[in-house]
């Protein structure tokens, strides 16, 4: 299991787990799945990283399991 700022990240800037996953391109299921910390695809990760707004060089502030 790996660990992310993803749910951290997502409540700061007041997003449902539903538009994030809208916004990035992917299922609720998935976003819930990542936000547990079961990892996931890199290309999963860039759409993430994107969809909260981030520059994909903060990954490492969103994904510490790299």
């Amino acid at each position: 299991m790996g660990k992310n700022q993803v749910r951290k990240l997502r409540e700061e800037r007041l997003m449902s787990k539903a538009e994030l996953a809208r916004t990035a391109g992917i299922s609720p299921l998935t976003l819930t799945r990542i936000e547990r910390g079961i990892g996931c695809r890199m290309d999963t990760k860039r759409k993430i990283i994107l969809a909260l707004g981030l520059k994909l060089s903060e990954k490492n502030n969103v994904f510490t399991d790299d």
